[in-house]
């Protein structure tokens, strides 16, 4: 028998939000880590990311909170490596706990402290954030993590491969022994599983295996556009593509509201779905979307859980997402139940290494493909118009407007002149909005190539990690500007931790930070130009080996 929401033990008011977002059978990891969260065990779970383990601890924790009595502290503790993957946690538990009004709080770098201090005075349920600025608040006594019930470390492996692991230890050091802890991790190498030994109380063990990755049905390709140039590539494709049902991804809930209101007013039938609507206000949305009286549906990840509707034409990553899972999340919205669905990416170059963490993931190449050009859109509303045409020729019910065009004729105008104005004339009524001009843009660097047979991708030359990390003194990489910190190998300073480090307190893309070049007692470290500034205006506030407090600086030869 298929196990449904309802059947798990969670409070009614749970089944409820559950039912609300679109919650009807549950995953695999939240089938298996719920009832063990609801019995008070600790967890340790491999598990990918887009498999449903937001929800698999999220409705534990908000189980915890609705049936025990517990004082003003904060009740949950999660830790994230990311800013991006802190926010998404933070919506998605405040959208399931939206029926008994939870209060959470994302902290991470760059987020202003009055945000958070003003937060924590006035009561916070669950706080979600990453090592550097957690580390940050409990050593300015703004944070008191020392009567939390439950701590959730979330993408593990990613917070080692970032340097993270003795922030994470320092964090644990400060949250009581008697506590739930639940660890997910993609990967259980050995430094995870001493960590797993370290701090969590016999845990039991789920482990899940990869499922298929992609469909056949889906056909997947991408699009390389500057970012000010998404929006005009967006609306060339709906001109020539045989749009139906649309899903648009955006990374963010006031991307996901802009976009639709962009799109709304070029004469697209749009609506956004995200955490900002009300129970009542996105069911509305949703049964307007599957009844076609709107086409085109703008989503973030979060908002866009729950959500089974089978005759979705196309999936549009507006913002490709930095997980290959949750790409495959997404795109398996499409080409369901037998139908051929489309699949299609609008990629910044510096969304390249996502997409290469894709292809490596699904082992799959997606194609490239140009866009249309103006004579392309122009052909294509030609025909549009002609189809109109033959249309009401076919009817044949334009009596009183052939009886016009007679009188023209009679009145000594060419009859193709006058079928001419004619379709000038009808041509305005399709309110076509103007073509925007797009920069041309291509990749730099070549592309992850795949052997035939091989399951592994086949790079030439040196990982981009290598070149990222070597140690030798070289020439900086074209864009970036280089930086300086006063410590080196002599004080045990690591690339992951650099690179971690200062992405969460100075808010930047880790891949706005290139070359590193560790000296004895030195350290360079080459950012691209646009992050500079943010950097630089964080100085001072970055912690890393032993907890020293370095300054960055600008390097000058």
């Amino acid at each position: 028998m298929t196990l449904k929401f309802s059947d798990l033990t969670l409070h009614p008011l749970l089944i409820q939000s559950a039912a609300d977002l679109g919650f009807q059978t549950p995953t695999e990891v939240q089938s298996r880590v719920i009832p063990i969260m609801l019995d008070g065990k600790d967890v340790l779970v491999q598990s990918q990311t887009g498999s449903g383990k937001t929800a698999a601890f999220g409705f534990p924790v908000l189980n915890d909170l609705l049936i025990n009595e517990h004082a003003k502290s904060i009740h949950t503790l999660v830790l994230t490596p990311t800013r991006e993957l802190a926010i998404q946690v933070a919506d998605a538990v405040e959208l399931y706990g939206r029926l008994q009004k939870v209060r959470v709080l994302p902290v991470y770098g760059g987020q202003h402290y009055g945000t958070s201090i003003r937060k924590l005075k006035e009561g916070v349920d669950v706080v979600v954030g990453t090592p550097g600025r957690l580390q940050d608040l409990i050593r300015r006594h703004i944070l008191d993590l020392s009567h939390i019930r439950t701590m959730i470390l979330d993408e593990a492996d990613e917070m080692l491969s970032m340097g993270f692991v003795d922030d994470v230890e320092n964090i644990l050091k400060e949250t009581p022994d008697q506590r739930q802890t639940a660890l997910f991790s993609a990967t259980l190498p050995t430094q995870i599983r001493r960590l797993a030994e370290k701090y969590l109380n016999q845990p039991e063990q789920v482990i899940l295996q990869h499922k298929e990755l992609t469909v056949d049905t889906v056909n997947q390709r991408f699009y390389l556009v500057r970012e000010k140039d998404k929006l005009a590539a967006l609306t060339r494709l709906f001109e020539v593509e045989d749009i139906g049902s649309t899903l648009i991804f955006t990374r963010t809930r006031i991307g996901s509201s802009r976009l639709a209101n962009d799109l709304i007013q070029r004469g697209f039938a749009a609506e956004a779905l995200n955490g900002d609507l009300a129970q009542e206000a996105r069911l509305r949305v949703l049964n307007r979307f599957r009844g076609g009286q709107v086409k085109v549906l703008v989503a973030t990840d979060v908002a866009a859980r729950g959500l089974d509707i089978d005759d979705i034409t196309h999936v549009f990553n507006y913002d490709i997402p930095e997980d290959p899972e949750a790409y495959v999340h997404r795109i398996g919205r499409t080409g369901r139940a037998g139908k051929d669905g489309v699949a299609i990416s609008l990629l910044t170059p510096k969304d390249k290494r996502y997409l290469s963490r894709i292809e490596v993931y699904t082992k799959h190449r997606i194609q490239q493909a140009q866009l249309p050009t103006e004579k392309d859109i122009q052909e294509r509303r030609d025909l549009k118009l002609l189809e109109k045409m033959e249309v009401w020729l076919e009817r044949d019910r334009c009596t009183r407007e052939q009886e016009l065009a007679e009188y023209m004729i009679a009145s000594g105008y060419d009859p193709v002149k006058v079928a001419a104005a004619a379709l000038k004339m009808a041509r305005k009524g399709l309110a076509d909005h103007p073509l925007e001009r797009i920069s041309p843009v291509q990749f730099k660097e070549s592309r992850t190539k795949f052997k035939r047979g091989k399951n592994k991708p086949h790079r030439k030359g040196r990982s981009s990690r290598q070149g990222q990390f070597q140690r030798t003194a070289s020439v900086r990489e074209k864009g970036m500007v280089r930086l300086s910190i006063a410590k080196g190998r002599e004080h045990g300073i690591k690339p992951g931790e650099i690179v971690g480090g200062i992405a969460s307190v100075a808010d930047i893309p880790g891949f706005g930070i290139g070359r590193i070049t560790i000296n004895e007692k030195t350290t360079l470290i080459d950012v691209q130009k646009e992050y500079v500034p943010a950097v630089l205006k964080r100085s001072g506030s970055y912690h890393f080996r032993n907890n020293h407090k370095v300054t960055i600086q600008q390097f000058s030869n």
